[in-house]
């Protein structure tokens, strides 16, 4: 499983990639999760705002910072429903 958490590196960006990480940890998935600070990667998610976060190259959320548990269900959607 591919994750990227995308954003500048500003406080929000961080607490989603804390966030992200802890989901992975605490399901034991096997994820490769990525932190992406290039504008042009940013960019080319078309996402409006950051921080947004993709997992297998879907765009789960943009601008605001999820629930743990909400991660969760999206790696479970990508993960075929573990």
């Amino acid at each position: 499983m591919d994750i990227k958490v995308l954003g500048p590196g500003c406080a929000r960006c961080v607490d989603l990639e804390r966030k992200t990480r802890r989901a992975v940890d605490e399901m034991g998935v096997a994820a490769n999760v990525e932190k992406i600070s290039d504008i042009q990667k940013i960019i080319a998610y078309h996402i409006m705002a950051t921080p947004g976060l993709v997992i297998d190259g879907k765009v789960k959320c943009a601008g605001r910072i999820p629930s743990v548990e909400e991660i969760k269900t999206w790696i479970r959607e990508a993960h075929g429903g573990i």
